[in-house]
């Protein structure tokens, strides 16, 4: 236990600690996101790698059979390309670390086709080709895919899609923040889905939990953050 004076500094040591290696993850407490993060991009923490940072949520949903990974729905507001490329890493990442060998990932736009009018099915298509060259590793993309195909088979069945991913998958990543923010805030109220929160592609993993999020959260938080500081330690993050 170490006291500081107010919400910034306590945020600026914590990150200084991680990146000093002298704690493995963070949790953010009683203190605004944007205080926290600001602390951990700060070059003098330590804490920044090549890697864009982004959010997950890890979604025990009753209604689907496994973990559901979302992400970005707290950290990128509108991400390009290359951005979509860390985001899609640090959740395979994420999901590895958890267990899962080689993880599904659906890249959502509003339909399953390519439509170069609409940017979210472009960047799908280019990401699956980024996977196929070894520019993403670790897991099997698909996209661009509807939600319903995503995550139901019979949906992906009726619309005659053949895929690995469609109706299985373990990661949704989502076009921006405001369509995973809306998607995760439906899974948790009308769903009943109960929730973790972590930052990858830093350093240290670290909790990203709402102020509101009770200590259920906070706990399934955490043991997410042993699994992931587990995995830096055998191969650290790029």
């Amino acid at each position: 236990m170490r006291d500081v004076g107010h919400s910034h500094a306590a945020a600026a040591l914590s990150c200084l600690l991680a990146g000093q290696d002298e704690v493995q993850a963070i949790m953010k407490g009683a203190l605004h996101t944007d205080e926290l993060l600001e602390a951990v991009v700060a070059r003098e923490s330590g804490l920044r790698t090549e890697r864009r940072m982004s959010h997950v949520f890890i979604l025990d949903v009753p209604t689907y059979p496994k973990p559901l990974l979302v992400t970005d729905a707290a950290i990128n507001i509108a991400p390009d390309l290359a951005t979509k490329r860390d985001i899609v890493q640090n959740a395979i990442d994420c999901a590895r670390a958890m267990g899962v060998e080689r993880p599904k990932v659906a890249i959502l736009a509003a339909v399953e086709t390519v439509n170069p009018k609409m940017i979210a099915t472009l960047d799908a298509a280019a990401l699956c080709k980024m996977a196929d060259r070894g520019q993403i590793v670790g897991g099997l993309l698909d996209g661009p895919l509807a939600f319903d195909n995503a995550i139901s088979k019979e949906a992906a069945e009726a619309k005659h899609i053949v895929s690995e991913v469609a109706g299985d998958a373990d990661i949704l990543l989502v076009p921006d923040i405001e369509s995973g923010n809306m998607l995760a805030k439906q899974l948790f109220y009308l769903a009943r889905a109960q929730s973790a929160g972590i930052v990858m592609g830093a350093k240290a993993p670290i909790m990203l939990t709402s102020r509101s999020d009770g200590a259920l959260s906070r706990m399934a938080s955490c043991a997410v953050a042993l699994l992931v500081a587990k995995a830096q330690r055998s191969k650290p993050a790029k």
